[in-house]
C-alpha cells in the first residue's frame, strides 16, 4: 500500500497559516501591508477581544474586481511577479499569496471591495477555507476585509489565544506601529473594542514618530543621515542620557519594511560605547534603503528577518554614522582629519641625533653657611609656622621651666597649657589617675556651621534677584530656588503619602502603552501620593480627574504622566530612590516659567522659603542656585584702579 499522498487543499492552507499566521498581530500586518499596496491613503483598524473575535481593516486603495477578489484567496495567486526574478526585485511588501489563503483557512472572512471605475462592489465570503458565495454590493471605493472567529476551526491553536487578550492587543498595537512608522505619509486609525486608541494624520517621520511614542521622546530625537553607495541610511537615534533599561522604542526599516536584527542592534549600541550605563538601550529608528537585488525580504515566512549582500559593509557604515551624530551634540569627541594648522613632525630615522646632552658643572666646596655667602643686610626669611615651644607648668611646683614640651620623671607626664591659642585646657596626667575629659573650645566652635538667612531683596529682571545673605551679597536664580524649594516640599509628601490635589472639571482620558499601563499600576501609591487621582480601566485606558495642585494648571496632565512614566521606567531602584526620582521631575516641571515678572515681595517670600531647604545651594541636579560675592572680594573690585 502506497503512503505518500497529497494534503488536501484546505490541510495544506491550515498548515501553512500556521507559518504566516499564528497570532491576531500577524493578520493585521499582512492586511495592512496588502492596503498600503493597493495605493489606500486611509487604513483604519479595529479588533475585539484581542482580535479573536473580529479584526477589520479598511482602506480606500484600488479595489478588486469580482474575479480578482475570487481568486485572491488562492494559494499562491499573486499580482506582483511572474518569474523567480521578480521576487528579488520587489518593493511591495506581499507577494508570495499566502496570507490570504492561510487567514481564511484558520477564520471567517468577509471582503467588500470596489474600483473606481465599478458602479457596485463585490462582498466575497470564506470560512474555514471553503467558498461560501460571492454578490454584488453597494460599498465604497477600496476594500474592507473583516475577519471573524480566528482559528475557530483549530482548537489546538485557539487554546493558545485564549484568555490572553492584554497580551493579544499589545501585539496588534506594535504591529500596527510598526507600518504607521515606515509611512508617514499615509493617514492611519487603530480602534481597540471600538474605542479609537490613534488616529494619525499624514504627517513627517519624527512628527510620526512623537505621535506613536509620546511627546517625551521629542526633545530626545537626534537626526541620522547618510548616503553611499552600499545604503542610504535616515533616521533618529535618542540622546544617551535617555537611554533606559526597559526600553522598547528600537525600530529598523529596510525598503519600507520593518525587520529586526541583533547584528545592527549590537552595532548601534556599539555607538553608545561609555555614553550609556551597562544594560541600557537608547532609543532608534533607523530607515534603511538598499537596492532590491542586495536584500532578501524572503527569508521568514512573516518576512521580519532579512538577509543583506553586504552585511559587514552596511553594519560599519551604521556604526560610524550613528556615531558621528552622537559627535556633533558633543557626547563624543569627533576626530578632525584636516591638517590645516597642523605640525608638521618628521619620522626619526635610525641613529639620528634629535638633541645633544647639555654640559653641566658643580661646585663642590660650596657651603651656603660659609661667610662669603651671608649678607647681614638681607631680612630674615618668612618660614611658615610649623610648631613652637612655650614654658610648661609644673603643676606641682607651680613654676615654669625652659624644657622640653614633654617630660618623663617617675612616671609623671607635665603637658603645656596654652591659654593664648583660644583656652584649650591642659591637664597634669598621673598614671595612676583617672583621665580628666579635655576641651577643645576653639576645634569645636570652627567646626559649627555659620547660620546665615536672606536680607532685603531686590526682583532683577530676566528671573533673577539680589539680596544679602549672612555677610555675602547674592544673585539668585528664581526658578531654581523654586525648583529647589518644591522638591523638599514634594518629597516630604511622598514619604508623609499625601500632597494636596486640584480637582478637574473634566476627567482626561489617557490611552496608555501595556508596559506603560502596569507600570503606572505597579507605581499607583505614588501617583496618588502626589496628588493625582487615577482611575484605571484596563487595556491601557486610564482617566484623570485630579492632578497636583503645585503644578500650574496650564501644563498639560499628559506630559506630566508621560514624563513621570519615562523618569521612573527602571524598577529596580529603592523605594526612596523611586520617590527622589519623582519628587524631582515634578519639581523641575513645576517650575517651569517661574522668575519672570515677580514683585520684591514675591522674592522675599521665596528666599525665606529656601533659606529654610536642606540645601539652599544647589538644585536636586546640582545646578547652583546663586552666585556670592563676599565683601572681601567686593572691596578688592572697587579698590582697583
Amino acid at each position: 500500500m502506497d503512503r505518500i499522498k497529497l494534503l488536501p487543499e484546505i490541510v495544506a492552507n491550515q498548515i501553512a497559516a500556521g507559518e504566516v499566521v499564528n497570532a491576531p498581530s500577524n493578520v493585521v500586518k499582512e492586511m495592512m501591508e496588502n492596503s498600503l499596496d493597493a495605493g489606500a491613503r486611509l487604513v483604519r483598524v479595529n479588533f475585539r477581544n484581542g482580535g479573536k473575535d473580529l479584526i477589520q481593516i479598511a482602506d480606500d486603495g484600488c479595489g478588486m474586481s469580482a474575479m480578482d477578489a475570487r481568486m485572491a484567496f488562492d494559494r499562491h495567486a499573486t499580482s506582483k511577479i511572474s518569474s523567480i526574478e521578480d521576487v528579488y526585485k520587489l518593493h511591495t511588501f506581499g507577494f508570495r499569496g499566502e496570507a490570504l489563503a492561510s487567514i481564511a483557512a484558520v477564520a471567517e472572512v468577509e471582503l467588500r471591495t470596489r474600483r473606481a471605475e465599478d458602479e457596485l462592489g463585490t462582498l466575497t465570503t470564506i470560512a474555514g477555507g471553503e467558498f461560501r458565495s460571492q454578490v454584488p454590493v453597494s460599498c465604497s471605493e477600496g476594500s474592507q476585509f473583516i475577519v471573524r472567529n480566528l482559528f475557530y476551526n483549530v482548537p489546538s491553536r485557539r487554546k493558545f489565544i485564549d484568555g490572553d487578550n492584554s497580551r493579544l492587543a499589545s501585539q496588534i498595537r506594535s504591529e500596527f506601529m510598526r507600518v504607521a512608522l515606515c509611512n508617514p505619509d499615509v493617514e492611519f486609525e487603530l480602534r481597540q473594542n471600538d474605542t479609537l486608541i490613534y488616529s494619525l494624520l499624514p504627517t513627517s517621520r519624527r512628527g510620526r514618530i512623537v505621535d506613536l511614542v509620546g511627546k517625551h521622546i521629542k526633545q530626545n530625537l537626534l537626526d541620522v543621515e547618510v548616503d553611499t553607495s552600499v545604503v542610504r541610511i535616515e533616521g533618529f537615534v535618542g540622546r544617551p542620557q535617555a537611554a533606559k533599561k526597559r526600553n522598547n522604542e528600537q525600530y529598523l526599516f529596510v525598503n519600507g519594511r520593518y525587520f529586526h536584527s541583533v547584528q545592527m542592534q549590537r552595532a548601534i549600541v556599539r555607538a553608545y560605547e561609555k555614553l550609556i550605563p551597562e544594560g541600557c538601550m537608547p532609543s532608534y529608528f533607523i530607515y534603511l534603503t538598499v537596492d532590491p537585488d542586495r536584500v532578501d525580504v524572503n527569508v521568514h515566512p512573516q518576512k521580519t528577518t532579512v538577509k543583506f549582500a553586504d552585511t559587514d559593509v552596511i553594519l560599519e557604515i551604521l556604526q560610524a554614522a550613528v556615531r558621528e551624530t552622537l559627535a556633533k551634540t558633543g557626547a563624543v569627541p569627533m576626530m578632525d582629519f584636516s591638517d590645516e594648522g597642523h605640525l608638521n613632525i618628521p619620522v626619526l630615522e635610525r641613529e639620528q641625533r634629535v638633541y645633544e646632552m647639555p654640559k653641566t658643572h658643580s661646585n663642590q666646596s660650596y657651603n651656603p653657611f660659609a661667610a662669603e655667602y651671608i649678607d647681614p643686610t638681607a631680612p630674615m626669611p618668612d618660614i611658615p609656622f610649623t610648631g613652637f615651644d612655650v614654658p610648661y607648668e609644673d603643676t606641682k611646683a607651680k613654676s615654669y621651666n625652659s624644657a622640653k614640651p614633654f617630660v618623663e620623671d617617675s612616671g609623671e607626664l607635665y603637658t603645656l597649657q596654652a591659654p593664648q591659642f583660644g583656652g584649650t585646657t591642659i591637664e597634669y596626667i598621673d598614671e595612676d589617675a583617672e583621665v580628666e575629659e579635655q576641651e577643645f573650645d576653639f576645634i569645636e566652635s570652627q567646626s559649627q556651621p555659620e547660620v546665615r538667612s536672606f536680607g532685603e531683596a531686590i526682583a532683577l529682571t530676566g528671573g533673577y534677584a539680589v539680596a544679602t545673605y549672612g555677610q555675602c551679597l547674592v544673585v539668585v536664580h528664581m526658578r531654581r530656588a523654586k525648583e529647589r524649594v518644591m522638591y523638599e516640599d514634594i518629597l516630604s509628601s511622598l514619604v508623609a503619602g499625601a500632597a494636596p490635589t486640584q480637582r478637574m472639571f473634566f476627567p482626561e482620558e489617557l490611552t496608555l502603552s501595556l508596559d506603560e499601563y502596569e507600570l503606572m499600576r505597579e507605581h499607583a501609591t505614588e501617583f496618588a501620593a502626589l496628588g493625582f487621582e487615577v482611575e484605571y480601566y484596563g487595556e491601557g485606558r486610564i482617566a484623570i480627574s485630579g492632578r497636583p495642585a503645585v503644578v500650574d494648571m496650564s501644563m498639560p496632565v499628559d506630559e506630566l504622566i508621560y514624563e513621570l512614566l519615562h523618569g521612573i521606567e527602571d524598577g529596580e531602584l529603592p523605594l526612596e530612590e523611586e520617590q527622589r526620582r519623582m519628587a524631582e521631575l515634578m519639581a523641575r516641571r513645576g517650575s517651569q516659567g517661574y522668575g519672570k515678572g515677580l514683585r520684591t515681595a514675591d522674592v522675599e517670600t521665596m528666599l525665606s522659603r529656601l533659606e529654610k531647604c536642606q540645601n539652599p545651594s544647589f538644585t536636586p541636579s546640582g545646578a547652583p542656585i546663586m552666585a556670592e560675592l563676599t565683601m572681601a572680594e567686593l572691596s578688592a573690585k572697587l579698590m582697583k584702579n
